[in-house]
């Protein structure tokens, strides 16, 4: 996980669809960023516990500045409301980052599906699918043409894009993608119902998927389990409906993390010892098997005690 912090600026604003607008985000010295590959985001940390995480949607051999773009979502929880109407042009901001989780993985074939503002970690790999000379095809949809961002970039790749505003085609038709050949990847971001769609539609041995939301969770039957702090020497007790983040917190063990919904992998933490119980959106069904890691924001403990790296 990158350590990279620095307060940029934006350089850059514009509207680029109905409530969304791209930041293109400078070092103010002019200094070169750190490099990112398609599927990375960043860290916006916009005021004390109010940190968002962005997609960096620009071009990844631009080493001086990130690109990135935000909705306004008016039932949001504030974040998106602060980029909107304090980030103007010049306007410094705290960035972390980048991380990711949703890395483009080598493949001959690909079928990307966005859904509005999950658009943006699937505009730069698009380019990096045709450097690399793959197959590949892009349904995107949104509620209105209006809505949806960077139509116009898009124009270049021609009939390999596929716009389907909800208003005039109705719901995304994914019925091909229980047929998609050997060797495709299915790559796919967007809001909670059109992941869930695209999850029962696609094998999920093809299926990558990035969520701004977690996943709803069952909180009947969590139990009470103890965690080992192994650097820090303590053992705490993670009582139901407390998670192991904030039970850590509480200790005096201070961690790095954003979202507290499994969804930016920020927590990230390595399990010495125990099973966890794996409730993010984040890491893979290899991951998750191997144990080795686990985002203690939301995941638990399948039994009685975990040793945590921490």
């Amino acid at each position: 996980m990158s350590t990279y912090e620095a307060e940029l600026v934006v350089a850059r604003r514009e509207s680029v669809a109905d409530d969304v607008v791209a930041l293109t985000l400078r070092h103010p010295r002019g200094a070169e960023l750190p490099r990112w590959e398609p599927g990375a985001h960043i860290d916006l940390v916009l005021g004390p516990g109010l940190e968002r995480q962005y997609s960096l949607c620009g071009d990844p051999a631009e080493r001086r500045e990130w690109r990135i773009a935000v909705l306004r979502e008016p039932d949001g929880r504030g974040g998106s409301a602060q980029v909107h109407d304090r980030l103007a042009e010049g306007t410094a901001v705290r960035v972390r980052g980048p991380r990711n989780h949703f890395a483009l993985a080598p493949a001959p074939r690909y079928r990307f599906v966005a859904g509005g503002i999950g658009i943006t970690p699937i505009l730069p790999m698009l380019a990096a699918a045709e450097a690399a000379g793959a197959q590949w095809t892009l349904l995107y949809g949104g509620r209105t043409r209006r809505s949806m961002a960077f139509t116009a970039e898009l124009e270049r790749f021609g009939q390999r894009v596929t716009l389907a505003p909800q208003d005039e085609t109705g719901l995304l038709n994914l019925t091909e993608l229980d047929t998609v050949p050997d060797g495709t990847l299915v790559y796919c971001c967007g809001p909670g119902p059109l992941l869930d769609a695209v999850e029962a539609a696609c094998p999920a041995d093809r299926l990558r998927v990035e969520r701004f939301r977690q996943k709803p969770q069952d909180p009947h039957g969590e139990q009470e389990f103890e965690v080992v702090l192994e650097r820090s020497g303590r053992t705490v007790t993670v009582v139901p409906g407390v998670s192991v983040l904030d039970t850590v917190r509480a200790a005096g063990v201070e961690v790095l993390f954003s979202c507290t919904e499994g969804t930016c992998g920020t927590c990230e933490t390595d399990v010495l010892d125990g099973t966890p119980d794996h409730r993010d959106s984040v890491l893979s069904d290899e991951e998750r098997e191997a144990g080795g890691t686990m985002l203690i924001c939301v995941s638990r403990c399948h039994g009685k005690r975990l040793v945590l790296d921490l």
